[in-house]
Parts: C-alpha cells; sequence; structure tokens
C-alpha cells in the first residue's frame, strides 16, 4: 500500500462528513486535503485510543518528530510521506501541524473546559488551523479567505461537540464550558450522568446558536473571487449545518443519541452544494 492510498483508505474508513467535501477535487488537491485529513485523524486517534496519558504524550511527540521529518524529507510513517509533497506544494507551516498535535495535548489536560475562551483556543488548534492549511490547499486570491477558513473550522469543531456530548460523556469528557453549565443550572455531572433535561435543552440551543453565529462569520468573510474555489468548505458547512438542524428538530436532544446523516444524504448535499456554490 503506497502512503497516498493508506491516506485514502483512513479517510474512507472514518465516516466522516469530510469525505464528501473532497469528492468532487482535481486529483491532485484531493490528495493533499486527503493526507492532511489522515494526519488529524491519526493524532486525534492517539488520544481517544490510549488509556495512558503518558503513552498517549509520547505518542504526540514521536508526532511531532514525525513532522519535522516531513519537512526535511525523512518521514517514516505513510502519512507523513504523504504530507512531504503537500507541504512542498501548498506551503504549509510547520508550526500549523505542531498546533494541532498542541490541541490534542489539551485533550490529556482537560476533560472539562473552564470556560469558552478556554475551548476557542482548543477549537483554533484542532480545527481553525486545519481550516487554515485548507484554505491553502483549495487556493484563494484575497487574504480575507483565511479568516473564512478559521472561522469555518471553529464552526465544524463546535458542531462536533454539540453532535458528541453523549458519547464524550460516556468517555468521561465534558466540553460545554464549566461556566456556561452553571448559567443554565447544571453540572458537569449531570452530563456525565446522562441526565437529560428542559436546562440541556436550553444550553444545547445557546450552543447551536453560537455555532450558526460562527458560520455566518465564516460566509460573510469569503469574497466572492474565492468562492468557487473554497468550494469543499461549503458543501461540509452544508452537511454540517444540516446536522445542527436535525439535533434542533429533535428537541436538542445529545445524550441519548449521536445525529447522523446517511450516506447517500451527504452525497445528495455535497453534490447540490457543489454545483450551486
Amino acid at each position: 500500500m503506497t502512503p497516498e492510498e493508506y491516506c485514502r483508505d483512513k479517510a474512507a474508513k472514518s465516516g466522516s462528513s469530510f469525505y464528501y467535501s473532497f469528492l468532487f477535487l482535481p486529483p491532485g488537491r484531493r490528495r493533499a486535503i486527503t493526507a492532511l485529513y489522515a494526519f488529524c485523524r491519526e493524532v486525534d486517534d492517539v488520544v481517544d485510543e490510549c488509556a495512558d496519558a503518558e503513552v498517549a504524550r509520547t505518542k504526540l511527540a514521536w508526532w511531532r518528530k514525525e513532522i519535522a521529518g516531513t519537512f526535511s524529507g525523512a518521514a517514516q510513517h505513510p502519512v507523513a510521506q504523504a504530507l512531504i509533497p503537500v507541504v512542498q506544494a501548498f506551503n504549509l507551516p510547520q508550526t500549523h501541524f505542531q498546533d494541532i498535535i498542541d490541541g490534542m495535548e489539551m485533550d490529556l489536560r482537560y476533560n472539562r473546559y473552564p470556560d469558552f475562551a478556554t475551548l476557542q483556543s482548543y477549537c483554533y488548534r484542532v480545527a481553525g488551523v486545519v481550516g487554515l492549511m485548507a484554505a491553502e490547499i483549495f487556493g484563494y486570491r484575497d487574504a480575507a479567505t483565511l479568516k473564512y477558513a478559521e472561522n469555518l473550522g471553529t464552526a465544524f469543531q463546535l458542531t462536533n461537540i454539540i453532535r458528541d456530548v453523549g458519547e464524550d460523556a460516556r468517555r468521561g469528557r465534558v466540553y460545554l464550558p464549566l461556566d456556561e453549565l452553571a448559567r443554565f443550572g447544571l453540572s458537569a455531572t449531570d452530563i456525565v450522568h446522562l441526565n437529560e433535561s428542559e436546562k440541556l435543552q436550553g444550553l444545547i440551543e445557546f450552543q447551536i446558536e453560537r455555532a450558526e453565529q460562527y458560520y455566518k462569520q465564516a460566509f460573510a468573510s469569503l469574497p466572492d473571487q474565492d468562492r468557487k474555489a473554497q468550494r469543499p468548505g461549503l458543501v461540509m458547512a452544508a452537511i454540517y449545518q444540516t446536522v445542527l438542524e436535525e439535533i434542533r428538530n429533535g428537541g436538542c436532544k445529545v445524550l441519548d443519541r449521536r445525529t447522523s446523516l446517511t450516506p447517500v444524504r451527504k452525497l445528495w448535499i455535497a453534490w447540490r452544494t457543489w454545483l450551486t456554490a
């Protein structure tokens, strides 16, 4: 299996909505964004799959060296090898890859987030930075597009957090800011114990509204001249906004279910958005 095949397989098996936003790209850009996505999956899996935090830290430290190897042409892992031509062709900074690993390490330090400022820092590192690199791969002419990409990445991560509240709670994690939980008369214990309530539904509605604001800010920042090039992000946004709509229509219940769309529906949204964006 070649490095490119490994990345393609990693992306396809993830079942992520991101996969559908890559489908209509020309081959070179599709290979590049698939390699970037595969890297994000690899380092995210380190945190999700390692029960021992010290083992996870050791593995993330190894990935830091692998990224350095990517930029010196001496990488060992197939994903890092696949990234070698990508970082050269699209001028991706090494600091951005290190930022992503920094974000993953936050998951080893925090299983509760005290406030939105802390959560926002996390979102920037694990998603906003990915948006910035994706914008480079997709191409742009106006620097304002970078603000669009950063806000869109944060919007995606906030959507993930809302969708995965119950799943994360079962792993002992609460990403909803503690001060906002308190504002709605809730605590992290309510989330971990999977206590559905009207208070929680109100909090989730508040989180959805915040995510929607990030989408609006992103779209408002996207210059018309770069809209066509940035269609993959718009495809992803259409899919993720539909997920938020489904959560809201389901009464903002996120503890006993993980809202998702069928592959056919994702493909339809992707195709429709690609044609009309």
